[in-house]
């Protein structure tokens, strides 16, 4: 148990870290989720277009949700966005650095997906196999075709086995058309994908720095706040339990001592340890309360009291200077002078 408790200690110290590897895991499963996944085209009019965009903008979005669903960070923002107002602000700037932090380290994998679907290029051709210029590519010898058998031919290009329009427009030729476009497009959204990445990490603190600042030092109080409360949570819990369950034993052993004439025995040492860690907090009800209270009321962000007001409106006006106490060399010297 101790080592599961370290384990886990250490992933919450380096959770940025663990989360950085989750979304590199994350995309590397979703690279070899589309190596592994068997692309099979409708080859129908109707239904290329839907398969082929399906397939390439589907699994991005459940690969997002997915990056939101395992970043613990999720609930501490939904419960910041919608805590009550209290004795504490909300600041929106910080709210959105939180969220737009999670939402690049969810992006990864989609894009990953993007980028690797469009350099195949099979969704594009399934997708676009109707929209290939037969007037250019193909056979302008061919007897026409009405619209409605155009678009039943060209949608077999992505099944060879089943394609017989090679007299119209080679197979081959529109494969490598459709893959020439969709790869130009791939490694147009990866340049577009790392110029975005650049301008986010690099510029962006660069132009709002104080903001910047700001906004991730209270994103980290945050957290650590959020931390160190489930912490101290959790051993009053502990605490609690401990004097719960001595209590229980004590009055069994005072029951029996009764019954038997036997003296009870002393309570253990640790006991009163355990006491002062409830912190007067020793009942559910108050318990109860406590946690009403820190969820909507938290305490304000200011940690030294404020200053006394005296008659003026102002502390330390109209009083006599303090002098500092002397130390105790200086001490026994003035009166022994005096």
């Amino acid at each position: 148990m101790d080592k599961f408790r370290m384990i886990f200690q250490f992933l919450q110290s380096n959770q940025e870290s663990f989360m950085n590897g989750i979304c590199g895991i994350m995309a590397l499963a979703s690279a070899q989720m589309y190596s592994a996944f068997d692309f099979n085209c409708p080859c129908l009019p109707r239904y290329n277009l839907v398969y082929g965009l399906g397939i390439l903008l589907v699994p991005p979005f459940i690969l997002f949700l997915l990056g939101f669903v395992l970043n613990n960070n999720i609930s501490m923002l939904a419960e910041e966005w919608r805590r009550p107002q209290g004795q504490r602000g909300k600041d929106r700037a910080v709210l959105r650095y939180m969220f737009c932090s999670m939402a690049q380290r969810a992006m990864i994998a989609p894009v990953v997906w993007v980028s690797v679907t469009l350099l195949d290029g099979k969704c594009i051709t399934c997708a676009f196999c109707t929209s290939v210029p037969v007037e250019i590519l193909g056979n302008t010898s061919h007897p026409s075709l009405s619209q409605g058998e155009m678009k039943q031919v060209l949608a077999r290009i992505p099944c060879k086995e089943i394609y017989d329009g090679q007299e119209l427009i080679a197979n081959e030729v529109a494969i490598r058309y459709l893959r020439c476009i969709s790869q130009a497009l791939g490694w147009c959204f990866v340049l577009l994908m790392t110029t975005l990445a650049f301008l986010v990490r690099a510029l962006r603190p660069c132009f709002t720095q104080a903001a910047f600042l700001k906004s991730r030092y209270w994103s980290h109080y945050i957290d650590i706040e959020r931390k160190l409360f489930d912490e101290t949570c959790a051993e009053h819990a502990r605490s609690f339990a401990k004097v719960c369950i001595q209590q229980f034993f004590e009055g069994m052993s005072t029951d029996l001592a009764a019954a038997r004439c036997h003296p009870p025995r002393k309570a253990p040492a640790d006991a009163g340890e355990a006491t002062e860690k409830l912190l007067g907090i020793t009942d559910q009800g108050t318990m109860n309360m406590a946690l009403k209270s820190w969820h909507r009321c938290k305490p304000p962000l200011h940690l030294h009291p404020p200053a006394l007001p005296s008659g003026n409106g102002w502390a330390g006006e109209g009083q006599p200077p303090v002098h500092p106490p002397l130390p105790r060399r200086e001490t026994a010297a003035y009166y022994s002078r005096v």
